[in-house]
């Protein structure tokens, strides 16, 4: 069966670099396709043997239908399809410094870059609404962007499991935008001053060993397991496909580095294989 993804979002955040991604994948990508012929697009796909893996990337012609696009959605996943929505965003502020240095035009008129932005992000909420995944782009580079894409579908389709990422950061450098859940753990006592330890980080035994011989640490991590025996079987029961959780100290260099990974831990035993992503391990 032919699994789709729509690429939906912002003007500027990334749909283009993203698609890209996706073609690198194996995908096949379709940009700016009419709303009318998009029923007409996947019929075709489902008879095309070669046609495993279509994205529609919705841009400009899928502003003047919002709801046909998203009604389009709807009947594919009626039908039986397997449809996921990609949803890219960024920050006001990212969005108008990204218009300013290639000096392209918003494409919703000529009413200046900071209206025209503020016009799209509520036309968009219906689509928004519907994402499977929502990814702000405002902190990432192309080369950032397309390893997250390939991150969340290199494997896409494959299994109808749910896929994990784990991600530690510093909230120095403020905090990711595009996680389901989020977890402090800047209570626990902060390798970074103890002066043997501030060079290494989570990664290394001097620190894990430091971190995991704290008794909050175990108990946090015992209500953590807790809460992911509760919650993981809710949302596969629900048919969430995809499910990012961010664990935070003040670096991003230590504590949560040690938390992340023994998350990780948790669902490896549980024969989920996530993803590990140590943002700021290295600043």
């Amino acid at each position: 069966m032919t699994e789709y993804l729509f690429i939906v979002g912002m003007s500027g955040a990334g749909r283009s670099s993203g698609a890209a991604a996706l073609e690198d994948l194996g995908w096949f990508v379709i940009d700016n396709m009419p709303v009318s012929l998009i029923s007409k697009v996947s019929e075709l796909a489902d008879r095309n043997s070669n046609a495993e893996k279509v994205v529609f990337v919705v841009g400009r012609y899928g502003y003047e239908a919002i709801d046909g696009v998203r009604a389009e959605i709807e009947h594919l996943r009626y039908l039986g399809a397997n449809v996921r929505v990609l949803f890219l965003e960024a920050t006001d502020e990212a969005l108008i410094t990204r218009f300013e240095s290639t000096r392209r035009r918003h494409p919703l008129g000529d009413e200046g870059v900071a209206v025209s932005i503020d016009k799209e992000r509520k036309l968009l909420m219906p689509l928004r609404e519907i994402a499977d995944i929502i990814v702000d782009t405002s902190s990432l580079n192309i080369h950032e962007l397309r390893r997250r894409i390939s991150e969340l579908f290199s494997g896409a389709g494959e299994s109808t499991a749910l896929t994990i990422t784990v991600v530690s950061f510093g909230f120095s450098y403020g905090t990711p935008r595009d996680v389901d859940l989020l977890f402090d753990c800047r209570f626990l006592p902060n390798p970074h001053w103890i002066p043997e330890l501030r060079p290494h980080t989570g990664l290394e035994d001097p620190v894990k060993n430091y971190v995991m011989e704290q008794p909050d640490t175990i108990e946090f991590l015992e209500k953590l397991r807790s809460l992911f025996d509760f919650l993981l079987p809710a949302y596969e029961k629900e048919g969430k496909s995809y499910l990012t959780i961010a664990v935070g100290c003040t670096g991003g260099r230590h504590r949560s580095v040690v938390v992340a990974n023994q998350l990780a831990q948790y669902f490896s035993d549980r024969s989920i294989s996530p993803r590990v992503i140590h943002r700021d391990v290295d600043r």
